[in-house]
C-alpha cells in the first residue's frame, strides 16, 4: 500500500521511531477525556497501526526487542520498589494469595477446557495454566498514583512470583509428558539449574553492585551497569529453564537495597522505562490483536469467549476470597484483582510453546497441535480483554487508595508545621552526600521544604567567594533535581557563618539542620570544629552532623547508639522519625544500642510501624569495643548526642572523637543532636514551634510517636 509517496508498512527506521514517539505522546492525551487508562490507549493504538489494523507498521524485530525490554522493565521496577520489610513480614500472605490465584484458575480452567471446549486433559491443563499466570501490566498505574507501598500491592507482587513459577512448572510438565521428555533427569536438571540461578542472582549481584557503586559515581555508568545486570539475570533465568521475567524480577529484589526510591538512579530508571520501553511493550501487545478472529467461525469465537470469561472470573474469585479473609478494604480488593487479572507475558510464552508442540497429523496430513489455532486467536483476544478490565479496576482502586491516604495525611498534618530542612554548604566534595542525606531523612509523603545555604562573610574581600557560593548552590540544585526534589537556594552575607545559619534557621522556621563534618584523616580534639559547635550552641533544632565515607545507597546497616534518658528529651520523637525515614527510604536495617527503657519504646514502635530493626541492650559507653566488634565495612554509625546540662548528656560523649578515630574511621558517621530545652538565645521561639504545635500539653510520648510515624509512613 502506498499513500503520499509512502509505502506501508513503514520500513524507514527514523520514521517508524517518530511515529511510535507521537503515539506515546498523543494516545494517552486523546483518551484521557474518555477516562481510558494510558495502558489501554497504547494497546489500542498498537492494534490500529499494527498488521491486523491499518498495517502502518509491522511487528518486526525492533518492536519485539523494545517490547521485551519493556516487559523486563516492568518486572524489574516491581522488584526494586517492593518494600522488603513488608514482603518479609507478609510473605505468608503473598504465598496464600499466590496459591489462591493459581489453584482457582487451574481448577476452573481445566473444567472449562474439558467440558466446555471438549479439549483433552493435557490441553485443558495447559490452557488452565495460562489463566493462572498473569503479568504486572497494570503496575505502572499503581506507581503513577504512588500507592506501590500498599499492602495489597505488596502481596500481589509476591503472588506474581508464585503463580509464574507454578504456571511455568505446569507448562514444562505438560510439554514434557506430551513429547515423552519426562523423567528423573528432567527434574534433577530443573531443580539444580534453578538453585544455581537463584544463588547467583541473590548473593552475587548485591556484592557486585555494592562494589561498583562505591567505586564509580558516574550516573550514566551506574544506569548501564544496572541494565546489564537485569538482562544478565533474565538470560540466566532462560538458561535455568525459567521465564526471563522471573530473572528480571529477581534482579530487582537483589538490587533493591542498593537503589533507594529517593535516589537519582531510581528516578532515571523509572523515567526511561515509563517514557520509552514500557510504552513500546504495550504498543507491541496491541499489534498482536486480530479483530478478524470473530469472523473466522463460531469455534474461534466460542473459545475466545470462554477464555475471557473463565480467566476473569477465576482471578476475581481468588482476589475476593483473599481480600475478605485478610480483611482488606474494597479498594484493596480491587488492587488485588486488577494487578493479577492482566494476561500477557507468561500467557504468550505458554501458548506459543503449546502451539509449537505437534502431537501428530490428521487424515489430511495437517499437524495436530497441543494448542490449536482457535486457542492462539482466543489468547490474543483474552490478552486485550483482561488488560482492559484490569486497567480500569486498578485505576479505580489506586485512585481511591491514594485519595484515602491524602485524607489521612490532611487529618494528621492540620496541626503540624511543615518540615523544613536546612543544609549549609561549604565543601564541594560533600555537597552530593549532604543533599542525599537531606532527601533520605524526609518523608516522601509529607510536606517538606529543603534549603541549601551558602554564607559569605560580609567583611570578605575575596572576589571569588560569591562565585564559589553559586557553584556550590548550583551543584546542590542539580543533585536534588536528579531525584525530582525541589531545593531552595539561599546565598547570604553575614558577619560569620554561625550567625548566618542561626538567623536563617530563625527566619525560615527550620526544623532540621544537616551539617557536613570536615573530611580529615582524623577527627580533631575540638571534635566538630567551630562551625558545628557554634550551630549546636545557638540553634534549637534537630541537627545531624554527617561524615560521609561511602554512598548512602551502599550502607547495609545503621548501628545506632542511644544514651540513657534520651526518651526524656523533648526532641526524642523528631530525631527518631528522621532515623526511621533514613532506614526505610534506604532499605537498610537499624541496630539500636541503648538501655532497657529506651529500647522498650523502640520495640513498641517496631511492632506498630514495621521498622526493620534489632535491639541490643547497651549501658556502658566506656566499653565501646562491644560496638566496634559488631560493625562491618558497609555499616554506618549513628550516635545520638546531647548538649551539656541536658538530661541525656554523659561525660563519655567527650570521648566520641577518640572512639571514632580508632574504630570507625572507614565508616559513615552521623551524630544526631536532638531538640533540647535551654539551647540558644532564641530557644523559646524554636521550642514553641515544635512543642506547642507538634507536642501539645497533655499528649504522652506514645501518642506523639504514633502521630509522627503515621505522618511519615
Amino acid at each position: 500500500m502506498s499513500i503520499l509517496g509512502l509505502s506501508f508498512p513503514l520500513t524507514d527506521p527514523v520514521l517508524i521511531f517518530s511515529v511510535i514517539l507521537f503515539i506515546i505522546l498523543l494516545a494517552p492525551v486523546l483518551l484521557h477525556r474518555f477516562k481510558i487508562p494510558d495502558l489501554i490507549g497504547l494497546i489500542i493504538a498498537g492494534a490500529i497501526i499494527g498488521p491486523q489494523g491499518f498495517d502502518i507498521m509491522s511487528r518486526d524485530s525492533s518492536i519485539e526487542l523494545f517490547g521485551k525490554v519493556g516487559l523486563l522493565y516492568i518486572m524489574f521496577v516491581a522488584g526494586l520498589e517492593i518494600d522488603l520489610a513488608d514482603l518479609k513480614k507478609n510473605y505468608g500472605k503473598s504465598v496464600y494469595f499466590g496459591l489462591l490465584t493459581f489453584i482457582i484458575p487451574m481448577l476452573v480452567g481445566t473444567f472449562a477446557g474439558v467440558y466446555l471446549l471438549d479439549f483433552s486433559y493435557p490441553t485443558s491443563v495447559l490452557l488452565a495454566s495460562m489463566f493462572a499466570s498473569h503479568t504486572l501490566m497494570t503496575y505502572p498505574i499503581v506507581s503513577k498514583y504512588g500507592v506501590t507501598k500498599n499492602r495489597a500491592v505488596n502481596i500481589s507482587i509476591g503472588a506474581t512470583v508464585v503463580t509464574c513459577l507454578l504456571a511455568l512448572l505446569v507448562l514444562a510438565v505438560v510439554v514434557g509428558m506430551s513429547t515423552g521428555d519426562m523423567g528423573n533427569r528432567f527434574w534433577m536438571r530443573l531443580s539444580t539449574s534453578t538453585v544455581v540461578f537463584v544463588g547467583l542472582v541473590v548473593f552475587l549481584f548485591p556484592l557486585f553492585g555494592r562494589w561498583f557503586f562505591k567505586r564509580y559515581e558516574d550516573r550514566i555508568a551506574q544506569y548501564i551497569f544496572v541494565l546489564a545486570l537485569v538482562f544478565l539475570a533474565s538470560f540466566l533465568a532462560k538458561v535455568a529453564g525459567l521465564e526471563d521475567v522471573i530473572g528480571a524480577f529477581l534482579a530487582g529484589l537483589a538490587l533493591n537495597r542498593l537503589i533507594p526510591n529517593t535516589s537519582a538512579l531510581m528516578n532515571r530508571i523509572e523515567f526511561v522505562g515509563n517514557a520509552l520501553f514500557i510504552p513500546f511493550f504495550l504498543i507491541g501487545v496491541g499489534m498482536l490483536v486480530d479483530y478478524r478472529v470473530f469472523t473466522t467461525g463460531w469455534d474461534s469465537l466460542w473459545v475466545a469467549i470462554v477464555m475471557c470469561v473463565v480467566a476473569t472470573l477465576a482471578k476475581y474469585w481468588a482476589a475476593w476470597i483473599a481480600g475478605k479473609t485478610l480483611h482488606y478494604t474494597r479498594d484493596e480488593r480491587r488492587l488485588l484483582f486488577g494487578l493479577t487479572n492482566a494476561q500477557a507475558a507468561a500467557t504468550l510464552a505458554a501458548v506459543m510453546v503449546g502451539y509449537q508442540v505437534i502431537l501428530g497429523t490428521d487424515e489430511a496430513g495437517a499437524p495436530i497441535r497441543l494448542l490449536d489455532d482457535s486457542v492462539l486467536n482466543g489468547t490474543i483476544v483474552m490478552i486485550l480483554f483482561t488488560c482492559t478490565i484490569a486497567s480500569f479496576i486498578t485505576q479505580k482502586g489506586a485512585q481511591n487508595v491514594a485519595l484515602a491516604d491524602m485524607s489521612e495525611e490532611e487529618l494528621v498534618d492540620k496541626d503540624d508545621v511543615e518540615d523544613r530542612i536546612l543544609i549549609p554548604l561549604s565543601n564541594s566534595e560533600t555537597v552530593e552526600e549532604l543533599i542525599s542525606l537531606g532527601i533520605t531523612i524526609k518523608s516522601p509523603r509529607c510536606k517538606a521544604t529543603m534549603m541549601a545555604l551558602s554564607i559569605i562573610k560580609s567583611d570578605s574581600n575575596d572576589a571569588s567567594a560569591e562565585k564559589r557560593s553559586r557553584h556550590l548552590l548550583e551543584k546542590a540544585e542539580k543533585t536534588a533535581a536528579a531525584t525530582d526534589n525541589m531545593l531552595h537556594s539561599l546565598m547570604r552575607y553575614d558577619i560569620n557563618v554561625v550567625n548566618g545559619i542561626k538567623n536563617v534557621a530563625k527566619e525560615h522556621k527550620i526544623t532540621d539542620i544537616v551539617l557536613g563534618l570536615r573530611k580529615e584523616s582524623a577527627i580533631s580534639n575540638t571534635f566538630l570544629g567551630e562551625l558545628a559547635e557554634g550551630v549546636l550552641a545557638k540553634c534549637a533544632t534537630t541537627t545531624l552532623v554527617y561524615r560521609p565515607v561511602q554512598p548512602l545507597a551502599t550502607v547495609k546497616r545503621y548501628i545506632m547508639l542511644i544514651p540513657a534518658d534520651a526518651e526524656k528529651e523533648v526532641g526524642f520523637p523528631y530525631w527518631l522519625v528522621r532515623v526511621w525515614n533514613l532506614a526505610r527510604n534506604s532499605g537498610s536495617k537499624m541496630l539500636f544500642y541503648g538501655n532497657r527503657a529506651v529500647l522498650s519504646i523502640l520495640q513498641e514502635v517496631k511492632a506498630k510501624h514495621n521498622v526493620n530493626a534489632e535491639f541490643v541492650e547497651f549501658t556502658d559507653w566506656d566499653d565501646f569495643l562491644i560496638v566496634s566488634r559488631d560493625i562491618h565495612d558497609d555499616d554506618a554509625l549513628v550516635v545520638v548526642m546531647s548538649r551539656r546540662n541536658c538530661p541525656s548528656y554523659s561525660r563519655q560523649m567527650a570521648l566520641i572523637p577518640t572512639y571514632m578515630n580508632k574504630y570507625f574511621q572507614a565508616n559513615n558517621c552521623i551524630l544526631v543532636y536532638p531538640v533540647q530545652l535551654g539551647i540558644g538565645e532564641d530557644e523559646m521561639t524554636s521550642f514553641r514551634t515544635l512543642s506547642m504545635i507538634n507536642h501539645p500539653e497533655g499528649q504522652d510520648l506514645g501518642s506523639v510517636l504514633g502521630r509522627l510515624f503515621k505522618k511519615n509512613k
